[in-house]
């Protein structure tokens, strides 16, 4: 059955994006070399699930992206949204996807129900399926459904921004860092609405300057780095690549000697707690505990700490840190709590 029999769609029933060998090479500028932004990437996104694309800046994320939005010709590859082959179905593979982009690229002339108006017409949904009201309600801008865009702030922007994602009824929602310099209260807003539209079916793409809010709401994450996938996984696989275990043990009296047995670091911290670090495949935490005791350490209190997504990122990408960079001035930042992706 071809694919006009069968509306376009592909036989990966079950994902909502499947990509296969996607390349983008930008020309070079001036004699100055191409530039290969996207170097064979495959790819499939389950359908319902929260997903995230994470990478260091210049990695090729937004040029994803934009493929899949139709702002950006890709140079190879096949790319199909919600079963619609993007080449055969341009129209339909479009209508399936809603991105809420970083740029605040709104027309300060237009009123927010204005707005949801003329992008609806856009994508050409009919007037009696229209539910700006139901959308504008949902951000929270109900009550400045008729202000001048111009007049909002920078979080009711974003909110805006969301709601002209959702106008023609997407099947997928693509957040392009959608939390980058916002408040707490427009972040706990728009995690909450996240949850709501994933309850009810739609699947959720998620690029973030956070780690931790990768790690606690995506099902399955892909890192890529310099055009490249470079793992892929559900959020808990990842997380168990990283074998290394922390035991922080506060002690009864201050230590004297530091315990020492094969496979365990052990180190004090500022605060008097010692620190001791193994791996679990080759180091249970009961022959951790031996040591310490043989140490002659009594225990007041015991906790371990394990990696976390911060970890798995720094670890994956340092592994390709030989590679050539995509941009010298776009590298990303180590060493700290919040990593810039």
């Amino acid at each position: 059955m071809s694919d006009e029999q069968t509306g376009g769609k592909s036989h990966m029933s079950d994902a909502a994006i499947t990509i296969e060998g996607l390349r983008k090479t930008y020309r070079g500028g001036k004699g100055q070399p191409e530039k290969q932004a996207l170097k064979g990437i495959d790819l499939t996104i389950p359908r319902g699930s929260v997903f995230g694309l994470l990478g260091p800046n210049g990695a090729g994320k937004s040029t994803m992206i934009n493929i899949l939005a139709g702002l950006v010709v890709k140079s190879a590859g096949h790319v199909s949204i919600w079963g619609f082959d993007q080449d055969k179905h341009p129209r339909q593979s479009r209508a399936a996807i809603g991105v809420m982009p970083q740029e605040l690229n709104l027309d300060p002339f237009f009123t927010p129900r204005g707005a949801l108006e003329v992008q609806a017409g856009l994508y050409g949904v009919p007037k009696a399926q229209r539910r700006s009201d139901e959308i504008l309600e949902l951000v929270g801008l109900s009550d400045k459904a008729e202000a001048y865009a111009r007049t909002l702030s920078g979080g009711m922007r974003r909110r805006l921004l969301l709601a002209k994602a959702l106008v023609h009824h997407p099947k997928i929602l693509v957040l392009d860092e959608p939390t980058a310099g916002v408040d707490i209260e427009l972040r706990q807003m728009l995690w909450t609405n996240v949850h709501k539209l994933n309850d009810q079916g739609m699947t959720i793409i998620l690029t973030t300057h956070y780690l931790e809010e990768a790690q606690e709401m995506c099902d399955e994450i892909a890192i890529i780095n310099h055009g490249q996938k470079i793992a892929q996984d559900s959020t808990a696989n990842l997380l168990s690549r990283m074998d290394s275990r922390t035991m922080v043990i506060v002690p009864d009296s201050p230590i004297v000697d530091l315990p020492t047995t094969d496979g365990v670091e052990a180190a004090l911290r500022d605060d008097g707690s010692l620190e001791l670090n193994y791996r679990s495949a080759q180091t249970t935490a009961e022959q951790v505990l031996e040591a310490v005791r043989a140490a002659n350490i009594r225990i007041r209190d015991v906790r371990t700490e394990e990696a976390d997504l911060e970890d798995v990122f720094l670890a994956l990408t340092a592994a390709r840190a030989d590679d050539p960079p995509a941009d010298d001035h776009d590298q990303p930042r180590r060493g700290m709590h919040r990593v810039k992706l």
